[in-house]
């Protein structure tokens, strides 16, 4: 990854300057959630729309098609708040982390990229955190016999509690005189009950993205 422009920025205009824009003066730009860091789109943008994405704080990008500026979300509210923009080593990519208001795509797919070649529908570039969650409260809403999520879930708050404070301590243990798969393994049973609970409780997955950036 290159540096780092912000908004306010001293060093902004230089590193503007130092985009390889191509024949047609744009630059591609990969849009990040800055919280999870999944990949939610791919557009261009050219010097103006740049500019003016730093100018407003949202993303403007260069619509190929219609040949004019696009502002994101302007139409559908769906704005894209912009955090930090990189460029790479090259100077020919940036990657935009923006706090998106909505869905990125204009399919309202959260991500534009959720689609995988083998078929499958599951969203591959979305991180594994956030996978689960949405595996999670999915059984949530379509319970099925037999599952131990199904069984936690009617069990209750006390029941999945009783297994957090129970996976807490087995990671304790794991780390004091277990080896590194074994704190590996419990860890992961960790954060399942932990993200379970989220979804018992209607927590978004990335709410506690946002507690620690706010610290």
């Amino acid at each position: 990854m290159g540096e780092t422009t912000t908004t306010g920025n001293d060093s902004t205009a230089s590193l503007i300057d130092a985009i390889k824009w191509d024949e047609k003066g744009l630059v591609p730009a990969i849009v990040q959630h800055d919280l999870t860091g999944q990949v939610l789109m791919m557009a261009y943008m050219n010097r103006d729309s740049l500019e003016q994405t730093l100018e407003i704080g949202e993303t403007v990008f260069w619509s190929r098609s219609r040949q004019e500026m696009w502002h994101k979300g302007a139409t559908s509210g769906n704005t894209q708040r912009v955090t930090s923009i990189h460029i790479d080593c090259d100077g020919d990519t940036l990657v935009v982390l923006v706090d998106p208001a909505g869905p990125a795509c204009h399919t309202n797919e959260y991500s534009c990229f959720y689609r995988r070649l083998d078929g499958d529908t599951d969203q591959e570039a979305k991180p594994f955190r956030g996978r689960l969650h949405d595996l999670l409260n999915d059984r949530k809403q379509n319970p099925k016999a037999g599952s131990y999520t199904t069984q936690l879930l009617r069990a209750g708050d006390a029941r999945i509690l009783q297994k957090l404070g129970e996976e807490a301590v087995e990671v304790i243990v794991a780390a004091q005189a277990e080896t590194e798969e074994r704190l590996l393994e419990e860890a992961a049973d960790l954060m399942y009950h932990l993200t379970l609970l989220m979804v018992r409780r209607n927590i978004p997955s990335d709410a506690v993205d946002r507690v620690l950036r706010s610290r």
